[in-house]
Protein backbone atom coordinates (compact mmCIF):
# COMPACT_ATOMS: atom_id res chain seq x y z
CA UNK A 1 0.00 0.00 0.00
CA UNK A 2 2.61 2.43 0.71
CA UNK A 3 4.66 1.20 -2.73
CA UNK A 4 1.16 2.13 -4.50
CA UNK A 5 0.39 5.41 -2.40
CA UNK A 6 4.08 6.87 -3.29
CA UNK A 7 3.14 6.64 -6.89
CA UNK A 8 -0.07 8.74 -6.44
CA UNK A 9 0.27 12.63 -6.42
CA UNK A 10 -2.23 15.11 -4.70
CA UNK A 11 -3.20 18.02 -6.31
CA UNK A 12 -6.70 20.36 -6.71
CA UNK A 13 -8.52 20.66 -9.41
CA UNK A 14 -9.40 23.99 -11.28
CA UNK A 15 -12.48 24.09 -8.66
CA UNK A 16 -10.69 23.47 -5.60
CA UNK A 17 -11.52 20.46 -4.95
CA UNK A 18 -8.86 17.72 -3.98
CA UNK A 19 -7.87 14.48 -6.50
CA UNK A 20 -5.56 12.64 -7.67
CA UNK A 21 -3.53 12.25 -10.67
CA UNK A 22 -2.11 8.26 -10.67
CA UNK A 23 1.23 7.89 -12.46
CA UNK A 24 3.11 5.48 -14.29
CA UNK A 25 6.08 3.08 -12.35
CA UNK A 26 9.28 5.43 -12.51
CA UNK A 27 6.90 8.58 -11.28
CA UNK A 28 5.37 9.28 -14.93
CA UNK A 29 2.23 10.45 -15.91
CA UNK A 30 -0.19 8.58 -17.85
CA UNK A 31 -0.75 10.30 -21.61
CA UNK A 32 -4.62 11.35 -21.90
CA UNK A 33 -6.28 9.83 -24.85
CA UNK A 34 -6.15 11.59 -28.46
CA UNK A 35 -9.33 12.91 -28.24
CA UNK A 36 -8.71 14.62 -25.07
CA UNK A 37 -6.07 16.33 -25.74
CA UNK A 38 -7.48 17.32 -29.06
CA UNK A 39 -10.69 19.08 -27.43
CA UNK A 40 -7.98 20.70 -24.98
CA UNK A 41 -6.34 22.40 -27.67
CA UNK A 42 -9.50 23.23 -29.36
CA UNK A 43 -10.52 25.22 -26.00
CA UNK A 44 -7.61 26.83 -25.53
CA UNK A 45 -7.34 28.11 -29.06
CA UNK A 46 -10.52 29.60 -28.50
CA UNK A 47 -10.08 30.98 -25.44
CA UNK A 48 -6.95 32.57 -26.75
CA UNK A 49 -9.13 34.31 -29.83
CA UNK A 50 -11.59 35.52 -27.50
CA UNK A 51 -8.91 37.30 -25.64
CA UNK A 52 -7.91 39.09 -28.73
CA UNK A 53 -11.17 41.00 -29.07
CA UNK A 54 -11.60 43.91 -27.10
CA UNK A 55 -14.53 43.94 -24.96
CA UNK A 56 -16.85 47.02 -25.33
CA UNK A 57 -17.66 47.34 -21.36
CA UNK A 58 -13.94 48.59 -21.11
CA UNK A 59 -14.18 51.54 -23.82
CA UNK A 60 -17.66 52.95 -22.55
CA UNK A 61 -18.36 56.86 -23.05
CA UNK A 62 -20.96 59.55 -22.86
CA UNK A 63 -23.72 58.73 -25.38
CA UNK A 64 -22.72 61.92 -27.26
CA UNK A 65 -19.90 64.52 -27.41
CA UNK A 66 -19.92 68.41 -28.11
CA UNK A 67 -18.83 68.82 -31.44
CA UNK A 68 -18.44 72.39 -30.76
CA UNK A 69 -16.18 72.57 -28.24
CA UNK A 70 -12.17 72.77 -28.54
CA UNK A 71 -10.18 69.72 -27.98
CA UNK A 72 -6.92 68.41 -28.54
CA UNK A 73 -6.62 66.70 -31.92
CA UNK A 74 -3.70 65.12 -34.77
CA UNK A 75 -4.99 66.89 -37.71
CA UNK A 76 -3.98 67.14 -40.88
CA UNK A 77 -2.68 70.03 -42.73
CA UNK A 78 -4.48 69.07 -46.09
CA UNK A 79 -5.57 66.18 -47.09
CA UNK A 80 -2.10 65.51 -48.54
CA UNK A 81 -0.77 65.49 -45.01
CA UNK A 82 -2.97 62.56 -44.24
CA UNK A 83 -0.74 59.35 -43.01
CA UNK A 84 -3.50 56.73 -44.72
CA UNK A 85 -0.80 53.93 -45.22
CA UNK A 86 -0.26 53.29 -41.49
CA UNK A 87 -4.32 53.10 -41.49
CA UNK A 88 -4.36 50.43 -44.51
CA UNK A 89 -1.19 48.84 -44.60
CA UNK A 90 -2.19 45.52 -47.22
CA UNK A 91 -3.48 48.61 -49.65
CA UNK A 92 -0.10 50.76 -49.61
CA UNK A 93 2.99 48.81 -50.97
CA UNK A 94 6.42 50.47 -50.55
CA UNK A 95 6.34 52.01 -53.76
CA UNK A 96 2.95 53.61 -53.34
CA UNK A 97 4.06 54.92 -49.82
CA UNK A 98 7.17 56.68 -51.37
CA UNK A 99 4.91 58.16 -54.23
CA UNK A 100 2.19 59.47 -51.47
CA UNK A 101 5.17 61.10 -49.46
CA UNK A 102 6.60 62.91 -52.62
CA UNK A 103 3.35 64.08 -53.17
CA UNK A 104 2.92 65.68 -49.77
CA UNK A 105 6.21 67.79 -50.25
CA UNK A 106 5.03 68.93 -53.25
CA UNK A 107 2.81 71.76 -54.12
CA UNK A 108 -0.76 71.25 -55.45
CA UNK A 109 -0.89 72.23 -58.96
CA UNK A 110 -3.52 75.50 -59.52
CA UNK A 111 -6.70 75.45 -60.99
CA UNK A 112 -7.25 76.51 -64.82
CA UNK A 113 -4.07 74.80 -65.65
CA UNK A 114 -5.09 72.61 -68.20
CA UNK A 115 -8.22 71.08 -69.08
CA UNK A 116 -7.90 67.81 -69.37
CA UNK A 117 -6.06 67.74 -65.92
CA UNK A 118 -8.92 69.27 -63.86
CA UNK A 119 -11.14 67.26 -65.63
CA UNK A 120 -9.14 63.81 -64.43
CA UNK A 121 -9.33 65.56 -61.07
CA UNK A 122 -13.02 65.99 -60.50
CA UNK A 123 -13.96 62.96 -62.71
CA UNK A 124 -15.36 60.20 -60.18
CA UNK A 125 -13.27 57.50 -58.84
CA UNK A 126 -13.24 53.81 -59.86
CA UNK A 127 -14.66 51.59 -57.06
CA UNK A 128 -11.62 50.19 -56.17
CA UNK A 129 -10.93 53.53 -54.44
CA UNK A 130 -7.11 54.09 -56.60
CA UNK A 131 -7.08 57.18 -58.66
CA UNK A 132 -4.58 57.70 -62.19
CA UNK A 133 -1.36 57.73 -59.94
CA UNK A 134 -2.45 54.46 -58.46
CA UNK A 135 -2.57 55.65 -54.68
CA UNK A 136 -5.32 54.53 -53.13
CA UNK A 137 -8.07 56.84 -51.34
CA UNK A 138 -10.26 56.50 -48.99
CA UNK A 139 -13.96 56.53 -50.80
CA UNK A 140 -16.43 56.17 -48.03
CA UNK A 141 -16.64 58.01 -44.58
CA UNK A 142 -18.75 56.99 -41.24
CA UNK A 143 -19.82 60.43 -39.73
CA UNK A 144 -19.86 59.43 -35.96
CA UNK A 145 -19.13 55.80 -36.56
CA UNK A 146 -19.62 54.91 -32.83
CA UNK A 147 -18.63 51.39 -32.15
CA UNK A 148 -18.02 50.61 -35.99
CA UNK A 149 -20.80 48.08 -36.65
CA UNK A 150 -21.56 49.95 -39.79
CA UNK A 151 -17.72 49.44 -41.02
CA UNK A 152 -17.67 45.71 -40.31
CA UNK A 153 -20.35 45.04 -42.44
CA UNK A 154 -19.58 47.13 -45.58
CA UNK A 155 -15.97 45.62 -45.50
CA UNK A 156 -16.74 42.45 -47.10
CA UNK A 157 -19.31 43.87 -49.37
CA UNK A 158 -16.73 46.50 -50.85
CA UNK A 159 -13.38 44.66 -50.18
CA UNK A 160 -11.53 46.57 -52.89
CA UNK A 161 -12.96 50.60 -51.31
CA UNK A 162 -11.18 52.16 -48.44
CA UNK A 163 -13.49 52.96 -45.94
CA UNK A 164 -13.29 55.02 -42.67
CA UNK A 165 -15.10 56.28 -39.64
CA UNK A 166 -14.54 59.37 -37.63
CA UNK A 167 -15.48 59.29 -34.46
CA UNK A 168 -14.54 62.11 -31.80
CA UNK A 169 -14.87 60.25 -28.52
CA UNK A 170 -11.39 59.26 -27.41
CA UNK A 171 -12.66 55.91 -26.27
CA UNK A 172 -15.28 54.63 -28.68
CA UNK A 173 -12.35 55.10 -31.66
CA UNK A 174 -9.91 53.30 -29.79
CA UNK A 175 -11.93 50.52 -29.43
CA UNK A 176 -12.91 50.50 -33.16
CA UNK A 177 -9.37 50.58 -34.17
CA UNK A 178 -9.08 47.72 -31.44
CA UNK A 179 -11.54 45.61 -32.92
CA UNK A 180 -10.60 45.92 -36.41
CA UNK A 181 -6.60 45.02 -35.81
CA UNK A 182 -8.27 42.03 -34.09
CA UNK A 183 -10.44 40.74 -36.99
CA UNK A 184 -7.70 41.26 -39.17
CA UNK A 185 -5.46 38.66 -37.08
CA UNK A 186 -8.27 35.94 -36.61
CA UNK A 187 -9.51 36.20 -40.77
CA UNK A 188 -6.16 37.30 -42.19
CA UNK A 189 -6.85 38.92 -45.63
CA UNK A 190 -9.82 40.95 -44.64
CA UNK A 191 -10.84 43.66 -43.11
CA UNK A 192 -7.81 45.54 -44.03
CA UNK A 193 -9.71 48.21 -46.52
CA UNK A 194 -11.62 49.50 -42.82
CA UNK A 195 -10.03 52.15 -40.28
CA UNK A 196 -11.00 54.54 -37.85
CA UNK A 197 -9.57 58.21 -36.74
CA UNK A 198 -10.34 60.09 -33.94
CA UNK A 199 -11.63 63.91 -35.45
CA UNK A 200 -14.30 66.27 -35.47
CA UNK A 201 -16.40 66.08 -38.92
CA UNK A 202 -17.85 69.18 -38.08
CA UNK A 203 -14.67 71.11 -38.30
CA UNK A 204 -11.78 68.73 -39.95
CA UNK A 205 -13.19 67.06 -42.78
CA UNK A 206 -11.53 69.41 -45.55
CA UNK A 207 -8.53 68.51 -43.79
CA UNK A 208 -9.24 65.14 -44.68
CA UNK A 209 -10.48 64.56 -47.84
CA UNK A 210 -10.25 66.30 -51.65
CA UNK A 211 -12.61 67.67 -53.49
CA UNK A 212 -14.97 65.57 -54.97
CA UNK A 213 -13.06 62.41 -53.27
CA UNK A 214 -15.80 60.49 -51.25
CA UNK A 215 -18.51 58.29 -53.02
CA UNK A 216 -20.85 57.53 -50.07
CA UNK A 217 -21.13 59.52 -46.93
CA UNK A 218 -22.96 57.47 -43.96
CA UNK A 219 -24.72 59.32 -41.07
CA UNK A 220 -26.40 57.13 -38.75
CA UNK A 221 -28.71 57.78 -35.88
CA UNK A 222 -26.46 61.24 -35.26
CA UNK A 223 -27.20 63.55 -32.22
CA UNK A 224 -30.69 64.55 -31.78
CA UNK A 225 -29.82 67.91 -30.18
CA UNK A 226 -33.56 68.63 -29.00
CA UNK A 227 -32.77 71.60 -27.87
CA UNK A 228 -33.42 74.85 -30.60
CA UNK A 229 -30.71 76.37 -28.89
CA UNK A 230 -28.84 73.17 -29.76
CA UNK A 231 -29.77 73.31 -33.24
CA UNK A 232 -26.46 74.41 -34.76
CA UNK A 233 -24.43 71.62 -33.11
CA UNK A 234 -26.49 69.19 -35.65
CA UNK A 235 -24.26 67.89 -38.21
CA UNK A 236 -26.89 67.93 -40.70
CA UNK A 237 -27.54 71.80 -41.72
CA UNK A 238 -27.35 73.89 -44.20
CA UNK A 239 -23.66 75.61 -44.04
CA UNK A 240 -22.36 71.79 -43.78
CA UNK A 241 -24.57 70.13 -46.26
CA UNK A 242 -22.92 72.47 -49.08
CA UNK A 243 -19.45 71.32 -47.54
CA UNK A 244 -20.83 67.71 -48.18
CA UNK A 245 -21.61 68.01 -51.67
CA UNK A 246 -17.92 69.94 -52.31
CA UNK A 247 -16.60 66.62 -51.13
CA UNK A 248 -18.39 64.04 -52.78
CA UNK A 249 -17.76 63.14 -56.19
CA UNK A 250 -20.97 63.58 -58.50
CA UNK A 251 -23.21 60.87 -58.45
CA UNK A 252 -21.96 60.28 -54.88
CA UNK A 253 -24.88 58.78 -52.26
CA UNK A 254 -25.35 60.09 -48.84
CA UNK A 255 -27.54 57.88 -46.49
CA UNK A 256 -29.22 59.68 -42.75
CA UNK A 257 -31.42 57.48 -40.96
CA UNK A 258 -32.81 58.26 -37.77
CA UNK A 259 -35.41 57.50 -35.13
CA UNK A 260 -36.50 60.84 -34.14
CA UNK A 261 -39.18 62.22 -36.46
CA UNK A 262 -38.09 65.53 -36.09
CA UNK A 263 -34.51 65.04 -36.73
CA UNK A 264 -35.63 63.35 -39.81
CA UNK A 265 -37.86 65.71 -40.54
CA UNK A 266 -35.25 68.49 -40.23
CA UNK A 267 -32.64 66.60 -42.37
CA UNK A 268 -34.54 66.15 -45.41
CA UNK A 269 -35.60 69.38 -45.37
CA UNK A 270 -32.14 70.72 -45.20
CA UNK A 271 -31.20 68.34 -48.00
CA UNK A 272 -34.39 68.90 -49.96
CA UNK A 273 -33.89 72.62 -50.20
CA UNK A 274 -29.80 71.96 -51.41
CA UNK A 275 -29.25 72.56 -55.38
CA UNK A 276 -26.60 70.01 -55.18
CA UNK A 277 -28.64 67.12 -53.90
CA UNK A 278 -31.74 65.33 -54.87
CA UNK A 279 -33.53 62.42 -53.37
CA UNK A 280 -32.77 58.48 -54.27
CA UNK A 281 -35.93 56.47 -55.25
CA UNK A 282 -37.17 53.64 -53.27
CA UNK A 283 -36.68 51.24 -56.13
CA UNK A 284 -33.26 52.35 -56.21
CA UNK A 285 -32.46 51.70 -52.58
CA UNK A 286 -33.46 48.38 -52.62
CA UNK A 287 -30.77 47.11 -55.44
CA UNK A 288 -28.25 49.12 -52.99
CA UNK A 289 -26.06 46.59 -50.72
CA UNK A 290 -25.58 49.66 -47.94
CA UNK A 291 -28.91 51.08 -48.11
CA UNK A 292 -30.10 47.50 -46.37
CA UNK A 293 -27.36 47.51 -43.46
CA UNK A 294 -28.67 51.20 -41.87
CA UNK A 295 -31.23 49.97 -39.92
CA UNK A 296 -29.32 47.45 -37.54
CA UNK A 297 -25.67 47.54 -38.81
CA UNK A 298 -25.22 49.92 -35.91
CA UNK A 299 -25.72 49.24 -31.67
CA UNK A 300 -27.85 51.99 -31.89
CA UNK A 301 -30.00 50.77 -34.40
CA UNK A 302 -30.26 47.19 -32.75
CA UNK A 303 -31.65 48.66 -30.12
CA UNK A 304 -34.26 50.62 -31.83
CA UNK A 305 -35.06 47.38 -33.13
CA UNK A 306 -35.11 45.27 -30.36
CA UNK A 307 -37.50 48.18 -29.29
CA UNK A 308 -39.76 48.27 -31.84
CA UNK A 309 -39.19 52.07 -32.85
CA UNK A 310 -39.65 53.63 -35.96
CA UNK A 311 -36.72 55.10 -38.10
CA UNK A 312 -36.77 57.74 -40.68
CA UNK A 313 -34.73 56.63 -43.51
CA UNK A 314 -33.50 59.63 -46.26
CA UNK A 315 -30.79 58.84 -49.01
CA UNK A 316 -29.44 61.62 -51.78
CA UNK A 317 -27.65 61.90 -54.72
CA UNK A 318 -25.10 64.51 -55.34
CA UNK A 319 -25.67 66.21 -58.67
CA UNK A 320 -23.54 66.72 -61.04
CA UNK A 321 -24.44 70.26 -61.77
CA UNK A 322 -27.11 72.47 -59.53
CA UNK A 323 -30.90 71.92 -59.82
CA UNK A 324 -33.83 74.37 -59.85
CA UNK A 325 -35.36 75.02 -56.69
CA UNK A 326 -38.81 75.84 -56.32
CA UNK A 327 -39.32 79.16 -55.03
CA UNK A 328 -40.93 78.40 -51.20
CA UNK A 329 -43.73 80.85 -50.37
CA UNK A 330 -43.59 81.02 -46.85
CA UNK A 331 -39.81 81.43 -46.83
CA UNK A 332 -40.48 84.65 -49.40
CA UNK A 333 -43.16 86.09 -46.64
CA UNK A 334 -40.69 85.57 -43.73
CA UNK A 335 -37.99 87.38 -45.68
CA UNK A 336 -40.06 90.37 -46.38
Amino acid sequence: RASLFSHTTMGKNKKGGKGRVPLAQGGVQKEQPQQQQEQHQVDKNKSHELATLPRKKMYRARAHSNPLSDQLLDVPKTPAHVAWAPLYPSFFSSASQQQQQQQQQQQPIPSGTGNDGAAEQQAVASTSGRDAGDVPKVRFADIGCGFGGLLIRLSPLYPDTLMVGMELRLKVSEYVRERIASLRLEHPGQYGNVSCVRTNAMKYLPNYFEKGQLTKMFFLFPDPHFKAANHRRRIINTTLVTEYAYLMAPGGWLYTITDVEDLGNWMRDRLDSHPMFEGVSEEELEKDPAAGLLYEATEEGQKVARNKGNTYRAVYRRLAAPRELAANPERLVSRK
